[in-house]
């Protein structure tokens, strides 16, 4: 195990002999045998040991048990308390999010004030194997499908290599003593569930199914590689720089097999969704004068080319929607239709769908993007909620709250557009009249 760390050490370059690592122990059995070979290499290593103050007395048997394994070893140890939870609510973080955001902040100060070159995590085969299905129940490209970098920017993964399995044989092997993390066995989070639910029936297909995620892998990073070097190739014919703008050839993107894979790798970088650029592909078909929004950026639709700018600081234009049936093309693709209130009549249960009663509706309607002070009265409730408290109360991220729009009527919030209606155009049992609006 040990020649087969310093080979994939070399392969992978992660790092020279002479380097100073330090390494990331949280006092578990992954982080404790990255430790221990990197000591067996005579790497010049210390030991940085967050405590996150999650599990009571626990975390802080974590910390005394690593503080003496650096004691044991005559190695530098560093140490940080954090309040991830207060940091988690403040941000409008998970805590897993929230506790990643805190020790790679940190770490990165170390390197820079103690001038090591490297944080070594204890990363391995199985967190790989989870995060490739993690990142396919929530939807991917085949970035998503590459599964963890053995060595990104700072970070180094050494054990990648080994799967859970070795790693326990091999500290059993040594005499190693290791922390249990008591929520490694919760299913609360995603990761656990994947790894005690899904896994364990994956096996019962495949009993060698981390294995096979490995080769699968590396069959997907050579894939990743030919498909970035086909995307770079040809996006030198297909995107012009015009002062602040980008220009992408329309007529030389249609010839393309894959016109949304070209545009998702251009636009991506602007803020551009996977659900914004299939709509701006449908739209190279049709006439000019579409235009699509991320928090930061439009694309244009011109007659030649899509046309790619920044937003102006606090854009205020507004979009009018009179009161006629059809499909409306910008700011975003939806379809309006009124429709007579019958007894069959079901309220939709999806949010992208909108019902309200046409009688209380003041056209011409309008969209704009949210502003500080509005306020609207959620279906349901009585008295009014702040827009930006509504966003809180829904965890949106900052590029959720840029992308959100509302619509309009008279000077009342009518729908928070993709995910809340106002109480006040509600549906009743007197309403004859529907007004209908769907997102495309």
């Amino acid at each position: 195990m040990f020649r087969k760390l310093v080979r994939f050490v070399e392969e992978e370059n992660l790092f020279y002999r002479d380097e100073k690592i330090l390494v990331a122990v949280s006092g578990g059995i992954d982080s404790v045998v990255l430790l221990h070979m990197l000591l067996k290499m005579e790497v010049n290593c210390a030991i940085a040991h967050c405590n996150f103050h999650l599990r009571g007395d626990e975390s802080d048997g974590d910390f005394e048990f690593v503080k003496n394994l650096a004691n044991s070893n005559n190695i530098p140890f560093y140490s940080k308390d954090f309040d991830t939870k207060a940091y988690a609510d403040n941000n409008k973080l998970s805590i897993e999010m929230a506790a990643r955001e805190l020790r790679y902040e940190w770490f990165n100060q170390i390197l820079e004030l103690e001038n090591y070159q490297y944080i070594a995590v204890g990363h391995h085969a199985d967190d790989v194997a989870e995060t490739v299905l993690i990142n396919l129940v929530r939807g991917t490209g085949i970035h998503g499908l590459t599964g963890i970098k053995p060595k990104l920017g700072k970070i180094i993964r050494p054990l990648l290599p080994f799967t859970r399995k070795e790693l326990e044989e091999f500290a059993e092997s040594e005499g190693l003593n290791y922390r249990e993390d008591s929520t490694n066995r919760e299913t609360d989070f995603v990761r656990n569930k994947i790894r005690h639910q899904v896994i364990p029936v994956l096996e019962q297909i495949n009993p060698a199914i981390r294995k096979t995620m490995s080769e699968n892998v590396q069959r997907f990073k050579e894939v990743e590689q030919i498909y970035n070097d086909v995307i770079e190739e040809n996006r030198l014919h297909l995107v012009f720089q015009r002062e602040n703008q980008l220009l992408i050839s329309i007529a030389r993107l249609q010839e393309l097999p894959s016109p949304s894979s070209h545009l998702f790798e251009i636009l991506s970088p602007y803020g551009f969704h996977h659900r914004d650029v299939r709509m701006i592909a449908k739209s190279l078909g049709s006439i000019s004068g579409k235009r699509f929004f991320s928090s930061t950026h439009q694309v244009l639709r011109d007659r030649k080319y899509l046309i790619l700018s920044e937003l102006e600081e606090n854009d205020s234009s507004e979009y009018l929607l009179e009161e006629k049936s059809g499909l409306i093309e910008f700011p975003m693709e939806m379809e309006a239709s009124f429709i007579d209130r019958t007894p069959s009549f079901k309220f939709p249960s999806n949010p992208e769908i909108a019902c309200l009663d046409a009688s209380k509706l003041k056209f011409p309607l309008k969209l704009r993007k949210w502003q500080q002070g509005d306020s609207f009265r959620p279906i349901g409730m009585k008295g009014n909620k702040k827009i930006s408290d509504f966003f809180i109360d829904q965890k949106f991220s900052l590029q959720d709250k840029e992308n959100t729009w509302l619509l309009i009527s008279g000077d009342r919030i009518a729908w928070v557009v993709g995910h809340r209606l106002d109480d006040r155009f509600k549906i009743t049992a007197t309403t004859t009249k529907i007004f209908k609006l769907e997102m495309k």
